[in-house]
């Protein structure tokens, strides 16, 4: 055990947000996403809940400053109602990273997307379009 990691986040999970460079990608994926066909690293946190996963990995892993929205959501497609859990996401972000832009990615775009990210979380979580791919920044020095 280490101190000061959050307890979600498996040895394997902390070894790929390592070996994440600036500009990769990470998807948070809710217990109906196709992670395993989809991902070229698959990390599997059943237990837990989509939220708790992107705080913890939020706690060590510092979101893209030089593009407009680090953070992408999976398009609902409906007209203005959007899942709540997207307003716990983005009170997750502004915690760790303050005001931050996110964009809506159409599904099947949003699969083509993930395809190409670094690794996919699979989740536990049940609420549905609760998917969101994450743009790792800079840490900075001091």
């Amino acid at each position: 055990m280490l101190k000061n990691i959050p307890s979600v986040l498996s040895p394997e999970l902390l070894k790929i947000l390592m070996e994440m460079g600036h500009g990769d990608e990470i998807v948070i994926g809710d217990g109906n996403f196709p992670a395993a066909s989809i991902a070229q690293r698959l990390v599997r946190l059943d237990g837990h809940g989509a939220t708790e996963v992107l705080s913890a990995v939020l706690e060590l892993m510092p979101l893209d400053t030089y593009v407009e929205a680090p953070c992408a959501l999976m398009d609902n497609g409906s007209d203005g109602e959007t899942p709540p859990i997207w307003e716990d996401y983005k009170a997750a972000v502004k915690k760790a990273e303050g005001e931050r832009e996110f964009e809506l990615v159409e599904r099947f775009a949003f699969y083509e997307r993930a395809k190409k990210a670094y690794a996919v979380i699979a989740t536990g979580e049940t609420a549905i379009y609760a998917n969101i791919i994450l743009k790792k920044g800079v840490v900075q020095n001091g």
